[in-house]
């Protein structure tokens, strides 16, 4: 008999529906190809592959920490933002603390409360899909996380509810920035770098194209971020992803840029094709769009048998069944529409 832990007994993996699809929609992930210096650093790093990386990253933190202004220590690193996210519940949460978060949001937030046997409060968004401040605060949690942009509705949450939680919050405030790439000038980093109390945490899965190498960073005051690297343990980010993310960072930012900029056109572009078909899709501040749809379920299984493959979410509190569709270049969307229509019929 293999012991388990009785928390652990209900818990799925992963696994959002999914198989091979021509185009495929469903990750929120740069679809506009690779940054030019990835290569290069690629071939440049096949000598370190044997060895350990560096403990901390400490060259992606001097370089970020140059990008927003910001000394190293306030900086972390990590297998993507959600681990970030997940080492800072570990640092700051002793099991049955209580974590409270928006609802609906991210959905590995309430996974990572389970694992890590948390008491979780999902808080309802408010109508306009910004964030319930005083809710919030009435939940008494240690720790606060919030997503702005939002996955999975792409809305983004309004500075004044924001800075009440920040200002209210018996402790942490985690603000979960994955998507701010998309949405410049709605960002809360001064808050990490004004507040002791507040963690942002970004990733290079989305804008930055390099999802596949799983790099994600936070910034805190020093004394929060020495915490969550507590937490994180010392080679969580391999010397290949760090040498690339530092290269993509300092050579290819306005690739970034640009291609965030394209993603952001293409998004209203398909908002309005959307729209010409009767939908309603939800104010976006990301690289997708969330659009409200009864039976989304059905008809997301429909456009996989079109090998179009988008992903789809079933009563989500405050919308109910709905589609969520990433945005690529234009000729990638023409090709989900025409799976959407198909599939509407």
């Amino acid at each position: 008999m293999i012991p388990r832990r009785a928390s652990y007994r209900d818990i799925p993996l992963y696994a959002p529906s999914k198989r091979p699809c021509r185009v495929d929609l469903s990750d929120n992930t740069n679809l506009f190809g690779v940054p030019p210096s990835v290569e290069r650093v690629l071939t440049s790093c096949v000598s370190a592959v044997p060895r350990y990386p560096q403990g901390y990253a400490p060259e992606l933190r001097r370089a970020l920490a140059t990008c927003i202004g910001a000394e190293p220590e306030a900086v972390t690193t990590g297998c993507g933002s959600d681990d970030i996210i997940d080492s800072a519940l570990r640092a700051f949460l002793e099991p049955g603390d209580t974590l409270a978060f928006q609802d609906p949001t991210f959905v590995m937030v309430p996974m990572f409360a389970k694992v890590n046997g948390l008491n979780a409060v999902p808080v309802p968004l408010a109508p306009d899909f910004d964030v319930d401040a005083d809710a919030l605060l009435a939940t008494g949690a240690k720790v606060i996380y919030l997503c702005s942009p939002n996955n999975p509705t792409g809305t983004a949450l309004s500075r004044a509810a924001v800075e009440r939680v920040v200002d209210g919050a018996p402790g942490i405030v985690v603000i979960d920035e994955a998507y701010a790439d998309f949405s410049p000038g709605k960002a809360f980093l001064e808050l990490a770098r004004s507040r002791r109390n507040v963690l942002v945490t970004r990733t290079f899965s989305k804008a930055f194209g390099l999802a596949g190498l799983r790099v994600g960073w936070g910034v805190g005051s020093p004394e929060l971020v020495a915490e969550v690297e507590k937490a994180r343990g010392p080679y969580k980010l391999t010397g290949v992803a760090e040498a690339v993310a530092v290269s993509v960072l300092t050579d290819d930012a306005d690739w970034v840029r640009d291609r965030a900029a394209a993603a952001v056109a293409c998004r209203e572009r398909l908002r309005g094709e959307l729209t010409a078909l009767g939908l309603s899709p939800l104010p976006s501040e990301a690289n997708f769009l969330m659009v409200p749809l009864p039976g989304a379920q059905a008809v997301a299984e429909r456009m996989r048998e079109r090998s179009v493959n988008v992903r789809a979410f079933q009563g989500l509190t405050g919308v109910g069944d709905a589609l969520r569709v990433g945005v690529g270049p234009w000729p990638l969307m023409e090709t989900a529409l025409a799976a959407l229509r198909e599939s509407l019929r």
